[in-house]
């Protein structure tokens, strides 16, 4: 029995409700209380290096509550410090939860191997023509420590691997490595350290699957998952079952849709991803926050607007 039918039938509701804003709604099983919707900024596209604190007054008025930073063409954290960054969401109502960072410096080559399809292709070379101009910004095998104060000084919860190259066996054991000496590192500052996947890491690489090997050599408290429900569905994954073999370690979610007939990214809402079905689960997958994403997103705000309400009726 959930809490908010218990609260119902001990009539108790009434009161409980002016406490706890939200209680008196019927949630999906596998929530406690109905979680505030978080969007990752790379949907956003380009519209954060323009204009972040005018892009971020948007999403507060649409409804958004938590934020994850993604890297841009001007840094880690669209030109701003983390702390100066992290001020101007506050000041919007909002808790800025997560930052995406890269584990290491990819070859052209390396990113490649990412694509399974020609849609898979032409939007990393979008993205790579988009940061051709960028600064070389810090990542984890090079810089872990500068990132982890960087978390800090932002007052992050987590600091994300956003994608490491896991094409060869050798690369998935630095992955490791990186992996083990950043969890350490953010450990030691009060921040939690996890990795993002795609789905790349489901595929066999040297008679191993990156997701497995990765898991099973790194130390679950250490080290923790972003699962993208999207590209892990899209791998062929059931997420439930992922919930199950390790449970609580997906603290975060990017919440991501794929379109039925092309496989790639779309509103939430708008494709084949089993989002009930999922959510579900959050209890037993550890879930903490959860951010809305969209590839390529064509009307970044009008998207995240449409995401936003469909799990909002959703999460009810």
């Amino acid at each position: 029995m959930n809490r908010g039918r218990f609260l119902k039938q001990s009539g108790t509701f009434a009161l409980v409700s002016l406490v706890l804003p939200g209680m008196g709604e019927d949630l999906l099983p596998g929530l406690k209380a109905k979680p505030p919707i978080g969007l990752q900024l790379y949907t956003l596209g380009d519209l954060m290096t323009k204009d972040p604190k005018g892009t971020l007054q948007k999403l507060a008025a649409i409804g958004y509550k938590e934020l994850e930073s993604a890297g841009s063409e001007k840094g880690n954290f669209y030109g701003l410090t983390p702390k100066e960054f992290a001020s101007i969401v506050k000041d919007l109502g909002m808790d800025w939860r997560s930052a995406h960072v890269s584990g290491a410096p990819f070859t052209m080559e390396q990113i490649m191997k990412m694509a399974k399809t020609g849609e898979d292709s032409a939007r990393i070379q979008k993205m790579m023509e988009r940061f051709k101009n960028a600064p070389k910004s810090l990542n984890l095998k090079e810089n872990y420590q500068q990132l982890a104060d960087a978390a800090v000084e932002g007052g992050l919860s987590y600091l994300v691997c956003s994608s490491i190259p896991v094409s060869t066996l050798d690369e998935i054991k630095t992955a490791v490595d990186v992996f083990t000496k950043t969890g350490e590192a953010c450990k030691k500052v009060g921040v939690q350290f996890a990795y993002h996947n795609h789905t790349s890491e489901f595929d066999q690489v040297e008679g191993h699957r990156p997701f497995d090997y990765i898991l099973s050599n790194t130390d679950k408290d250490l080290v923790k998952m972003e699962l993208d429900l999207a590209w892990a569905t899209k791998a062929g994954q059931d997420l439930v079952e992922l919930f199950k073999q390790h449970s609580q370690r997906f603290p975060l979610w990017h919440v991501k849709d794929l379109d039925s007939n092309t496989k790639n990214p779309t509103e939430v809402g708008k494709g084949y991803v089993d989002f009930k079905r999922i959510f579900d689960h959050a209890e037993e997958s550890g879930l903490k926050y959860f951010f809305v994403e969209q590839d390529g997103a064509p009307e970044p705000l009008q998207n995240v607007t449409n995401s936003f309400k469909y799990l909002d009726k959703l999460l009810h």
